[in-house]
């Protein structure tokens, strides 16, 4: 390669690193594996070190980590650098860092740890107390203070039981199978984003405003090195474990001590055997070397310890045979191909299901059943399916596409706007019936006061719950209710009965919203009831007439028309109709009033009235409310303990009001009718 071609290359390189970085240490939304990321940055370090001439100093070889955040803390200067692990990939290069550290130190021992897949922290301790819980930051001079969420999490320890006068750890913040499948699960539930992977979602919780959310998600962590301590000293590396032990803290829970290399690359193979079997998971072994006077010999570069090495395990592959792809319908909906195949082992368990995502997904491998395929796990965790073997595929294998209708209730499914999610569109299917109710009787749809999530779960295994009719129905068994204590005693369940009572009065918009219809929100509800002033004109209306309702696209007409026309909601509207239901709108002055074309966001605790009696004032007055800040935010109404909408809105420059300002705005209104 010519010297030219060389640095071209090296500029490519180094500029996808730093995309990936930013992707993986401040947004927590990587797009490729570590170990692509790993093979770029080998890849690089190669080139640089055979050509130092084209070393610079912003190059990602020459950083530590990414960049410290702002926006959701403090920030704090490190004591001690956290500095990251030069990765190795081979057996050579394993026996070559042990035969290095003999060479330099007189008989060196050595630790091998499971390398957690998480987000790295600092503890300090003061006379035995936490005092502060800080992010990796940029490495080397400034981490983010999150100390409130670590104290969140379950396995850091509060209090040490010896009150030595300075302690400070590095732990690895991580979150179990169990806790991101649950987090997933809700995540789903509630229309949210999922999270990619485990990493990923205990990065994101960190990072959380609210340490309550932090608490709720199941942060686990491992600590696996003393980083500065005052009060008390150690001689190895494994003592201080011990120590630390005796202290309560959560140290890693498996490593092993060598002395040759054959005994290294024996434990980091062990480690592998477990990889399948740990409950979190693991993106190497690091081999360290344990005797802390050796550590001061050996040192450090600016951007990685001397004495310590990651290795990377590569990703196992095999191949096996695709028996069929099995559809199943999540609580929201999404219809989900999953492939079976004839049974592997992967990372030390049997694998023999994987998901294949989406329509999109299977059309660009051209997967096909009876095809053999390359399966691997991605984070030694979750199956996948990487490849198509086609010259191994039976000749008459057709191709396979997802049904028009759903494979549990035969309603019609259809393709999200902008996403390649398929869902079904029933309102009665009974694998989204929990999400429905859910919907149905929360704050944006009927506002049911009091009908918690718990209570709609237990109500479906109870068998009261079979729709959203049935919640109407509910009053009919009162006395059993009360009798089992499903909804708590007497007091509760009169509470929430005349709770489902009242909603029937409520505006139709918010019924809208409550039946689920894709890409239906409150705004697009509300624009629809003023366009049509009830629900029966609505759903008499054709998809051109939906057409012409302001902000309502292609695809949101035909859902929404394709709702209507569907035979098992019909029936539904009817029922709710003949409970007495609100199904037509009031006359709302939402034009011409003084607030009309201004964009108001509502936060904090107003001193006179509840935000949602303030934003039907706008409303009523021509303005319209946004749940976010942007540029096009007219005013911000703040009240006490207002949070991040206010801060940005005074990074924006926009203007901010209090109630009282908004009641003149709206007295000026009345006064010029």
């Amino acid at each position: 390669m010519e010297k030219d071609e060389i640095k071209k290359r090296i500029e490519e390189l180094r500029e996808q690193i730093s995309y990936h970085n930013n992707r993986y240490y401040n947004e927590d939304n990587p797009e490729i594996t570590d170990y692509e990321y790993d093979l770029l940055t080998r890849e690089l370090k190669k080139l640089e070190k055979e050509n130092p001439e084209f070393i610079t100093t912003d190059s990602p070889t020459q950083k530590v980590g990414g960049k410290a955040k702002r926006e959701a803390g403090v920030l704090v200067k490190h004591n001690v650098p956290m500095l990251s692990l030069q990765d190795v990939f081979s057996k050579e290069e394993v026996f070559e860092f042990v035969e290095k550290m003999q060479a330099e130190l007189e008989e060196p021992e050595f630790t091998v740890e499971l390398k957690i897949d998480g987000l790295s922290v600092a503890l300090r301790y003061e006379n035995g107390e936490l005092v502060k819980g800080i992010t990796r930051g940029d490495g080397i001079t400034y981490g983010e203070d999150v100390t409130e969420n670590v104290c969140m999490i379950k396995d850091v320890k509060k209090k040490l039981k010896t009150a030595v006068p300075y302690l400070e750890v590095r732990g690895e913040v991580y979150m179990s199978e169990a806790s991101f499948l649950k987090v997933n699960e809700r995540q789903e539930l509630l229309g949210k984003k999922v999270f990619a992977n485990p990493r990923n979602c205990a990065a994101g919780t960190l990072r959380q405003l609210d340490s309550s959310i932090v608490k709720d998600r199941g942060l686990s962590l491992f600590v696996f090195n003393v980083q500065d301590s005052k009060g008390i000293s150690f001689t190895t590396h494994t003592e201080s474990f011990t120590w630390m032990k005796e202290q309560g803290i959560c140290v890693i829970e498996k490593y092993f001590v060598c002395h040759t290399k054959e005994e290294v690359w024996d434990s980091i193979e062990k480690i592998g055997e477990m990889r399948g079997t740990l409950s979190y998971d693991i993106d190497g072994a690091v081999i360290k070397v344990n005797h802390l006077k050796d550590r001061e010999k050996i040192g450090a570069t600016s951007k990685v310890p001397k004495w310590a090495v990651a290795y990377k395990y590569p990703p196992e592959e095999k191949e096996t045979r695709l028996l069929e792809i099995e559809l199943s319908v999540g609580r929201t909906g999404r219809i989900t191909p999953t492939a079976i195949f004839e049974p592997v082992r992967l990372c030390g368990t049997k694998v023999e299901r994987a998901t294949l995502h989406n329509q999109d997904f299977i059309d660009e491998l051209d997967i096909r059943i009876g095809d053999t395929i390359i399966v691997y796990k991605s984070g030694e965790i979750i199956p996948k399916v990487k490849a198509v073997i086609k010259e191994k595929r039976p000749e008459d294998a057709p191709p396979f596409h997802l049904p028009e209708i759903c494979p549990i209730c035969g309603a019609p499914a259809i393709r999200e706007e902008n996403t390649a999610d398929l869902r079904c569109t029933g309102t009665n299917c009974p694998a989204q019936l929990s999400k429905h109710i859910i919907n149905f009787v929360g704050r944006d749809a009927m506002d049911i006061k009091g009908f918690g999530e718990v209570y709609v779960e237990s109500l479906i295994q109870e068998g009261y719950l079979k729709n959203i009719i049935d919640i109407y129905r509910l009053k009919e068994h009162k006395e059993e209710l009360i009798e089992k204590g499903l909804i708590g005693k007497e007091k509760n369940t009169t509470k929430l009965l005349d709770a489902i009572e009242s909603s029937k009065k409520n505006e139709p918009q918010r019924l809208l919203v409550g039946l689920g219809i894709r890409n239906i929100g409150k705004a697009a509800a509300k624009d629809l009831i003023k366009y049509f002033g009830s629900i029966d004109k609505m759903k008499a209306a054709s998809y051109e007439e939906l057409l012409e309702v302001p902000d309502i696209g292609e695809i949101t007409a035909q859902g929404i028309y394709d709702f209507f026309k569907n035979e098992e909601n019909q029936k539904v509207l009817e029922e709710l109709e003949k409970m007495g239901v609100n199904m037509k709108g009031n006359v709302i002055k939402e034009e011409g009033g003084k607030l009309s074309g201004s964009i108001f966001v509502i936060t904090g605790t107003l001193p006179h009235m509840p935000r949602s009696e303030a934003q039907k004032l706008i409303e009523a007055h021509g303005g319209k409310v946004s749940e976010s800040v942007s540029k096009k935010t007219s005013y911000v109404l703040a009240g006490e303990d207002a949070g991040s909408k206010l801060k940005k809105a005074q990074e924006l420059k926009i203007k901010i009001i209090d109630e009282e300002t908004l009641l003149k705005m709206v007295e000026e209104d009345k006064k010029s009718e």
